[in-house]
């Protein structure tokens, strides 16, 4: 038993520089990989958010516009309005606040489907009872304009 345990020897080494190195770069490269796929989140968030604001600026600028009277929105003609909207959220590990400004284009286009025409034995009485309204709203992501395109009858 003497001579087994005298041929045994105890080593006290430890990690060397290379197993460190080695350790620092795989760290490194999964550190990277976690930041660029914090990074993706973040742009796939925004984009959905911007689609869905997009959706929303329409469709209020639709409901406006049919609050106001359909009198008063004149017919054949192109509205150009600009809004912003802004979301404070936490995409990940970060708190990030999102701000995008869309431009939104309402045509109001030609009312003659939507226009009665009853004759009578004195005069010939025309009414619009609705407008159609064709809502283009654009915004920049990136270097690129989005946009999206809704139509819709004001009554």
């Amino acid at each position: 038993m003497g001579q087994i345990m005298s041929k045994i020897r105890f080593s006290k080494k430890g990690f060397g520089i290379m197993e460190v190195l080695v350790a620092i770069a795989v760290l490194g490269f999964l550190l990277l990989a976690l930041i660029h796929m914090q990074y993706g989140n973040r742009n796939s968030l925004l984009r959905i958010r911007a689609r869905d604001g997009a959706n929303t600026v329409a469709q209020a600028t639709i409901d406006s516009l049919a609050s106001i009277g359909l009198a008063s929105v004149p017919s054949d003609t192109t509205i150009t309005l600009q809004r912003t909207r802004t979301w404070d959220g936490t995409p990940g590990f970060f708190r990030h606040t999102m701000s995008i400004t869309y431009d939104i284009s309402v045509k109001i286009l030609d009312s003659a489907t939507y226009q009665s025409s009853e004759v009578s034995a004195y005069d010939s009485l025309k009414h619009i009872y609705a407008k159609n309204l064709d809502v283009t709203v654009s915004w920049k992501f990136h270097s690129s304009t989005q946009s999206i395109n809704v139509a819709g009858v004001i009554r």
